[in-house]
């Protein structure tokens, strides 16, 4: 039984390797795939998403601990100044400004005190009934009398700030842009509390990549769209640059102002900044055609002699809106694969169309 079981095992392992061999090799596939020439990069812009944002937002606080008992505005609310935005509870400022009067009376008290000693020992000096050294004792002793009483008067007015300071007053008006703490939460001194932005002028605030930051300088003119306005650019310019990137996106935050003050932008519109791209590449070439592997650029390239692709290192300046600047690695007049880019292999057979799905001669100019 088992010779039988040997001999069936041995005639499918045979019949097995001859239908393999029998088996033709799969024919290679030719993919269809779009192809664009570099276009040149004088006229390329890059654009970059921002936030219509105030000129001035200050982070408002207590200058003093506490704890919170009314929340008087909510985000969004316009204010004027000196309107009160928030209470701490009193009750240890006025017991510390109940002292600091107490002192006060004190201090007064034993003022008038040494100041009757200092009279009547003057009555006996003049009388020669007293010694000289037991005057100048006395004196000094008023003169630390009148010393006591001013410090005990500068506390009670430092008191008496404190007690104002329980109420947090806007200072200067403006729309509250963000609320941090609610009523019953305990804060610290200098722990902010709003965000306030100031009526005046509006700002755009973007991001700018770390890769091509020496590209952009303060100063440097700018066109701005807003979401209300899409068919219209305003003039601007970039007024200031972070001077450290973000840890966590590593982007520089920017700011850009309006050249015209009468822009009527909201705060929190969501708007787009375009400027011209600084840079000496002489090419570009659509985002959808780059790709990376292992932090390297490449492109594929058709080659025009044998019509097959092939994978081109290249290196890229900022990324525009649609298209990226080439720096190096590419020429002006090679045809590359802009749709399907992830399923090409080394060396695979393709067959160009252009945007129409119409077959591209590679050796004709586009």
């Amino acid at each position: 039984m088992s010779h039988r079981i040997v001999y069936l095992c041995i005639y499918l392992s045979l019949a097995v390797l001859s239908a393999c061999s029998s088996e033709e090799p799969v024919a290679s596939i030719t993919r269809p795939v779009m192809v664009v020439k570099p276009q040149p990069s004088k006229d390329l812009t890059v654009a970059f998403p921002g936030e219509v944002r105030a000129r001035l937002e200050p982070e408002l606080a207590f200058r003093l601990g506490g704890k919170v008992i009314k929340r008087l505005v909510d985000v969004g609310a316009k204010v004027t100044t000196e309107q009160v935005l928030a209470q701490l509870d009193p009750e240890d400022v006025r017991l510390h400004l109940e002292a600091m009067q107490a002192q006060v009376s004190a201090a007064q008290a034993n003022l008038q005190l040494v100041k009757a000693e200092l009279d009547r020992y003057k009555t006996l000096l003049d009388r020669q009934l007293l010694s000289r050294s037991h005057y100048d004792n006395a004196q000094n002793q008023f003169k630390a009398g009148e010393a006591r009483l001013r410090q005990a008067q500068a506390e009670l007015d430092a008191a008496k700030n404190q007690a104002n300071y329980t109420q947090l007053r806007a200072p200067y008006y403006g729309v509250i842009a963000q609320a941090r703490v609610e009523a019953g939460q305990v804060v610290a001194a200098g722990q902010t509390v709003f965000v306030l932005a100031v009526d005046g002028e509006r700002e755009v605030a973007i991001n700018l990549p770390e890769q091509a930051i020496e590209r952009f300088k303060v100063g440097q003119p700018v066109e701005v769209s807003l979401w209300s306005q899409p068919d219209r650019r305003f003039a601007g310019e970039i007024r200031e640059i972070a001077p450290a990137a973000d840890s966590r996106s590593r982007t520089y935050a920017a700011r850009v102002a309006f050249r015209t003050a009468t822009i009527a932008a909201e705060l929190g519109q969501s708007a787009k900044v375009y400027m011209s791209s600084s840079t000496d590449a002489q090419y570009a070439v659509p985002l959808s055609s780059v790709t990376a592997e292992v932090g390297q650029a490449y492109v594929w390239v058709v080659d025009p002699r044998t019509s097959t692709v092939q994978q081109r290192s290249v290196e890229l300046g900022a990324f525009g809106q649609t298209q990226v600047p080439v720096l190096q690695g590419l020429q002006g007049d090679e045809w590359v694969v802009v749709a399907g880019v992830h399923l090409l292999q080394e060396g695979q057979a393709v067959r160009p169309v252009d945007r129409s799905n119409q077959p591209v001669s590679l050796s004709a100019k586009e």
